[in-house]
């Protein structure tokens, strides 16, 4: 039978056996499932810190053009895992020559053979068709390309490869090349325009591509295509067009009344675009046009709850509200939501009575509108609009939401006077599994690059390990990652693998040491810094989020530098990436925002998400009828920051667990706050 163990705060495990190419064994630790560690070179052989010394050596001389030395080095490294980016460093800048010159092809053979299927054998393959491809050795291109390593690109300029090689069977595989919502690149165009000249274009295959990329807004492409298509198709095309432009012509223009099933599909279109501007008219033009083509019931369904919900925006709110109540199949959660959180906003309990039951019946049954079945059951009973059994069914909601570890959760168990019911079960390990990964070449490369600070180069290793593991595998190399102090990735571990449960995993106590002293510098939570990072980046030191925000609070560098200065000190970005330096501006930065909201939690964290002057403008909307809090955080308007704002609240809890001490999920100031 396989063992299983399962690890406890204290972190006392069996011992486990590293690679004989590693090391050649563990000792048993308290506070770490692996005895490998970069912060103790105690517990490593002598000759694996030795391999790693010589391995920067070696990439030094590689810099520096040392062909001599590297090669000995080189020498001293064979079966060190990263003996192979020297392979590949050394391989990589000669491709372009060797592919011109037809020199030296068995050197990218034998590595080929040698590291097929790694991270870096799978990079250097498909550089070298890249190589080929530039040299127009079409041979070399078909030999060398394989699908299950290709790009979009690549994969065009091997179908090239095989039309100049006389192979024309091999337009049979461009349709689903051309027929995107969006330009393919470049290299694609020889190809494709052999494809069109050879009649493989169809009229269906125009129409599809045409109305992708027109729904995509694709406009220009939509054009062009338009213009491939036979004369049937392209009228039809330049009413679709039309229409797009001016979906008020749906009330008007006489070929939308014609009989042709792509009519239909222009129609619906429209309404779509009308319902941007003008959800009234787009409901009249829909139900127009209903009685000449007979939408089916799915088509007049997404429709109608499109409109609605632009009729929402729109501020239309009882027009919406008449919609949904004759028509009880639009109803989602979506739609019902926005009903429910006006009259949350309004306070208008008998309202919320109403809508509630019009959720679907999978939403109906989520924590959240749980929780807000339970306030208005509690709240209707105070005010005497109730029967007899509304308090106790109040009650027992709350009683049931109080049994999880989550933000409606903890609401319900302070309604209640309950304790917090945080539910730690550490994950089950199995052994064999975790030795199997440290098997696993891709993983000890992981491991050396992110010993070695290549942080990005581990992390592409152990993706690509990833990607071939286990259920139990994944589960096994969360707890390795985070042995590691490589967090982030023990989070998603858990994330992967649907366990929940084990919080110090999906919960590390990271830069601990940082995030105690600016809390005792600043007088902040550490709990409510350790609960900001977590949300943020979990723990990603050096993240870019696509707006800009950089490293673990993800801060903005714009607000980085104001904070700096406001704190005597001078950075620059790169500065932001530095956990000493990102944790010290971000704790300043939300020490700030506690101090402009009056130290409210749920205001400061919200404003970190969204900005301190949206949540003002949100404040200002309420000020004439202000709501508790509980109600403030549910109509925040931006979903992404209503779920920061509740899981920053939840985690801060959490967090004081883990921490060893107990905390108020609300203390009494935010209890009695009303905005």
């Amino acid at each position: 039978m396989t063992n299983v163990i399962t690890h406890t705060f204290s972190r006392v495990f069996t011992t486990l056996i590293w690679p004989a190419t590693l090391a050649t064994a563990t000792c048993l630790l308290s506070g770490s499932l692996f005895a490998q560690s970069a912060d103790n070179p105690l517990q490593l052989e002598p000759t694996l810190i030795q391999q790693r010394a010589l391995y920067q050596q070696a990439q030094q001389a590689q810099q520096r053009g040392q062909t001599t030395e590297l090669r000995d080095l080189m020498a001293q490294l064979e079966g060190y895992p990263l003996h192979i980016y020297l392979e590949y460093n050394t391989l990589r800048p000669a491709l372009a020559g060797w592919a011109r010159t037809g020199d030296n092809f068995l050197l990218v053979d034998d590595f080929l053979s040698r590291h097929r299927d790694t991270y870096l054998g799978n990079r250097l393959e498909r550089e070298w068709v890249t190589a080929l491809a530039d040299q127009r050795r079409w041979s070399e291109v078909v030999r060398y390309h394989r699908m299950e390593n290709t790009t979009t690109t690549l994969t065009c300029r091997a179908l090239r490869a095989q039309l100049e090689l006389g192979n024309t069977a091999a337009l049979m595989d461009v349709a689903p090349l051309w027929n995107v919502d969006y330009s393919q690149p470049n290299d694609c165009d020889p190809v494709f325009e052999a494809w069109l000249a050879q009649g493989f274009l169809e009229p269906g295959i125009a129409w599809q591509r045409f109305t992708k990329t027109l729904q995509s807004r694709q406009l220009g492409l939509a054009r062009y295509v338009s213009r491939l298509m036979p004369a049937r198709e392209r009228q039809l095309s330049e009413l679709y067009l039309r229409i797009d432009g001016q979906p008020e012509r749906l009330l008007t223009d006489a070929a939308v009344a014609a009989n042709e099933p792509e009519v239909k599909e222009i129609i619906l279109h429209g309404v779509r675009r009308l319902a941007m501007v003008d959800a009234t008219q787009a409901l009249t033009a829909l139900e127009k046009h209903n009685q000449v083509h007979s939408f089916s019931t799915d088509e007049l369904i997404a429709s109608k709850q499109f409109i609605a919900q632009r009729s929402l925006q729109q501020g239309l709110v009882s027009q919406t509200e008449s919609l949904l109540g004759t028509e009880p199949a639009l109803g989602t959660e979506t739609l019902v939501g926005w009903i429910l959180r006006a009259a949350i906003r309004d306070q208008d309990w008998q309202r919320m009575a109403t809508w509630l039951p019009r959720l679907p019946d999978d939403a109906f049954n989520t924590e959240r509108w749980k929780y807000w079945r339970a306030r208005t059951l509690e709240q209707l009973h105070a005010t005497g609009v109730d029967n007899d059994s509304a308090l106790p069914e109040a009650q027992d909601l709350y009683y049931e939401l109080a049994q999880t570890r989550s933000f409606y959760g903890f609401l319900a168990a302070d309604k209640l006077g309950l304790p917090y019911e945080l539910v730690d079960r550490p994950v089950p390990v199995r052994t064999d599994d975790v030795s199997a990964l440290y098997s696993n070449p891709a993983i000890q490369r992981a491991h050396e690059l992110y010993v070695l600070g290549d942080e990005i180069s581990a992390r592409n290793e152990w993706q690509f390990a990833q990607a071939s593991l286990t259920a139990d595998q994944i589960i096994s190399s969360g707890l390795i990652a985070d042995s590691w102090g490589w967090h982030r990735n023990g989070i998603q571990a858990m994330i992967r693998a649907q366990y929940w449960d084990d919080l110090q995993l999906r919960f590390p106590l990271a830069y601990s040491d940082l995030f105690a002293s600016a809390a005792t510098q600043l007088d902040v939570s550490q709990q409510l810094l350790f609960a900001i990072a977590r949300q943020e980046s979990a723990f990603m030191h050096d993240v870019r989020s696509s707006a800009g925000a950089l490293g673990l609070m993800q801060l903005m560098p714009a607000t980085g530098r104001e904070t700096a200065t406001r704190a005597g000190l001078r950075i620059n970005e790169q500065d932001l990436l530095k956990p000493d330096i990102n944790i010290q501006l971000g704790s300043r930065y939300l020490a700030q925002l506690l101090n402009d909201f009056g130290g409210n939690r749920a205001l400061a964290a919200a404003a970190y998400n969204a900005g301190p002057n949206r949540v003002r403008q949100w404040l200002r909307q309420t000020s004439d009828h202000p709501i508790p809090l509980d109600a403030w955080i549910e109509t925040i308007p931006f979903a992404e920051t209503r779920n920061y704002v509740q899981n920053v609240l939840a985690f801060s809890v959490i967090y004081a667990y883990r921490m060893g001490e107990s905390t108020r999920f609300l203390n009494e100031q935010e209890i009695d706050s009303s905005f």
